[in-house]
């Protein structure tokens, strides 16, 4: 199972499995005690999170890039891991995004599970 639904900020819990964090950069007054495992390269590029902050994508724009960016060989072997983590157990893929329905962690969640 994968959960989309915390935040980097959230408090950890004990049902969150593997917490993964899946940003570029490290978010600012987090302890490294929060994640288990940082998958930086999985984060949106640069560019991408800069264009959408700033309101100049759609949210089909920003998904149509952020899928093109992982089709990178190592982003590609990167999401295959974290399927086989995901047959082990329970993972939380986390970032600094609070509304998970408009964040590249529920992209990149539906990515891993069409590989289980």
């Amino acid at each position: 199972m994968i959960s989309v639904e915390k935040s980097i900020y959230d408090p950890k819990s004990s049902d969150d499995g593997l917490r993964v964090l899946v940003m570029r950069y490290w978010p600012r007054g987090i302890r490294k005690e929060k994640v288990d495992v940082w998958f930086k390269d999985l984060g949106t590029s640069k560019q991408l999170i800069k264009d959408w902050k700033s309101g100049k994508l759609t949210w089909s724009q920003f998904k149509a890039r952020y899928v093109a960016e992982l089709k990178d060989q190592s982003k590609r072997d990167m999401i295959r891991d974290l399927a086989k983590r995901s047959k082990a157990g329970k993972l939380t893929l986390l970032c600094s995004c609070h509304d998970a329905t408009r964040c590249h962690r529920t992209i990149l969640k539906n990515r891993i599970e069409r590989i289980v």
